[in-house]
């Protein structure tokens, strides 16, 4: 045995902690990303043919669904998708257009009334250039926000804290959303 040590192999020392996080490898290297974008093997076209538990989908409509994000921000990260494979926001028909919208605002509606977010971050990333980690399926991110809820792990050691289970978020989200329908938006007067 020689007198060299596991930290002698790590780099330089510089002061930081480090934080592992084997598990985010796979989305990084592309785990449940469409290799060629048809929908063959898009998983956004994949999941509608699941139950709902099993593929995370908190609500079905005719034209779309909602879903949690396999790799959330934030507990209750939810997609709003349509069911036709189509990559761009000018593609979707009109009926798609406001099946989205409605489906958003009810997504919002939901987490108000089951985690009280102090706001939401709402977006579309269209093309693999600004953001789309499946560029060739549309969906729209539904992200809840709390004041605080931003911290050193993402800036420091590119790790996110979930502080929720991702079939605690489902079960929480998917009953009340059944139960949404005739309820008021809590953060709307």
């Amino acid at each position: 045995m020689n007198d060299e040590s596991a930290a002698d192999f790590a780099g330089e020392p510089d002061g930081f902690e480090r934080l592992w996080t084997p598990h985010r490898m796979v989305y990084i290297e592309g785990e449940n990303k469409p290799p060629d974008g048809t929908p063959e093997t898009c998983p956004f076209c994949r999941i509608p043919t699941l139950d709902d538990e099993t593929g995370l989908i908190v609500h079905r409509d005719e034209l779309g669904f909602v879903v949690l994000n396999l790799y959330p921000y934030s507990p209750g990260h939810l997609l709003v998708c349509p069911y036709r494979h189509v990559a761009d926001y000018t593609d979707l028909t009109a009926q798609e257009r406001v099946a989205v919208g409605e489906l958003t605002s009810r997504a919002m509606s939901v987490l108000r009334r089951v985690s009280a977010p102090h706001g939401f971050n709402l977006g579309l990333n269209q093309g693999a250039v600004a953001g789309a980690g499946i560029a060739a399926h549309l969906h729209q991110h539904v992200v809840p926000r709390w004041g605080g809820d931003s911290n050193f792990l993402p800036v420091i050691g590119r790790t996110k804290a979930i502080p929720q289970l991702l079939g605690d978020t489902w079960k929480l989200v998917h009953d009340a959303w059944l139960d949404d329908a005739d309820r008021p938006d809590p953060g709307r007067e």
